[in-house]
């Protein structure tokens, strides 16, 4: 390790394999392979159940049409776009130990990691939002809530993202401003990611707070429908599907945090104190919850969404009425009868 500082001092913004080594911290091939394993899994099924969830939303004129799905269909983007970036980038750095040609090239891919993972984020707080609007003004919902605006607010989140992402390639870098640089990323600026820690815990915290009240304001519901069971109609159905898609994504806050956590005190962590091998290890492995984060988001869809999980059940038996189709066919008889005269 003494030979790392040693060179980092020398030449941090190298991108030759000496320096960039001492940022690759698995050292036997078990590591790397346990790596490798977690990233082909996760992000084999993160590509896969994001890229069913966009296909169920926008293929149904019914929810396609919808700002809350709008979001959601935002979110899934996002994660589905950080799985490939990140597991590509991730794999090929600590496990092949691949440099880039250069720095800017580094930092490219680094930003793209970042804002796949800021506008995940992002998606969750402006979803959080409306559900926050959607049960504190059910009234007038639809009127502060529409697809113009709620596709305005994803331009402005996706701007906002990319922007903050890659202000390190942009001139926000150690080796522009000869600043102290990280412990965890080449070539990054320590007040650089102490900003984005703090937009982070901004963010997590106005989602914690929107959903604080989302879940205030569900238990009056709950409670004043179990008072007045006599009345049932659209506008009591109506808020029994705003409580159920409410938990449903307090459901993916709940993972969003517990896979987040330990990445983010770990960061902090890095800021004010030196780390060792061991944590730099730890660290590495902590990033593989951020992608299981990006796949257990969708699961939760198909669990809770009842119009998901609705157009999902209608693909899988238009699925299996082509497969049974396809078991029917002439050629498929031929060839049975054929099989048959042979055995």
């Amino acid at each position: 390790m003494d030979i790392c500082k040693m060179y980092e001092n020398n030449s941090k913004c190298s991108v030759n394999t000496k320096h960039m080594e001492c940022f690759m911290v698995l050292s036997t091939q078990a590591q790397k392979i346990s790596i490798a394993t977690l990233c082909g899994i996760f992000g084999t099924l993160c590509i896969f159940e994001n890229s069913l969830v966009l296909y169920l939303i926008f293929s149904s004129p019914g929810t396609r049409r919808k700002p809350s799905y709008i979001f959601i269909s935002s979110l899934a983007l996002a994660d589905l776009l950080a799985s490939i970036i990140f597991v590509s980038s991730f794999v090929n750095f600590h496990v092949f130990n691949e440099t880039d040609s250069s720095k800017e090239m580094f930092l490219l891919k680094l930003g793209g990691v970042n804002t796949s993972f800021t506008a995940s984020l992002s998606s969750l707080l402006l979803t959080a939002l409306d559900r926050y609007i959607s049960i504190s003004r059910p009234s007038e919902y639809k009127l502060l809530v529409t697809r113009k605006r709620a596709w305005a607010a994803l331009g402005v989140l996706w701007a906002m993202c990319v922007t903050t992402a890659f202000l390190p390639l942009l001139g926000w870098n150690c080796c522009m401003l000869d600043s102290t640089c990280s412990e965890l990323f080449p070539f990054v600026d320590n007040n650089y990611l102490s900003s984005w820690i703090c937009l982070v815990m901004v963010l997590l915290g106005c989602i914690v707070y929107a959903y604080a009240h989302v879940l205030w304001r569900a238990h009056q519901h709950v409670a004043y429908m179990g008072k007045h069971q006599v009345q049932v109609g659209k506008q009591n159905t109506r808020m029994r599907m705003d409580v159920m898609l409410a938990k449903t994504l307090v459901m993916v806050l709940t993972v969003l945090v517990l896979c987040w956590s330990p990445v983010l005190v770990l960061m902090i962590y890095s800021i004010f104190a030196k780390l060792n091998n061991h944590l730099r290890k730890v660290f590495a492995f902590c990033s593989i919850l951020c992608l299981l984060n990006s796949m257990v988001n969708p699961i939760i869809y198909a669990l809770r969404s009842k119009e998901l999980y609705s157009s999902l059940r209608v693909l899988f038996s238009q699925f299996r009425r082509q497969l049974r189709a396809s078991d029917d066919s002439p050629e498929a008889e031929s060839a049975h009868k054929s099989s048959m005269i042979e055995t």
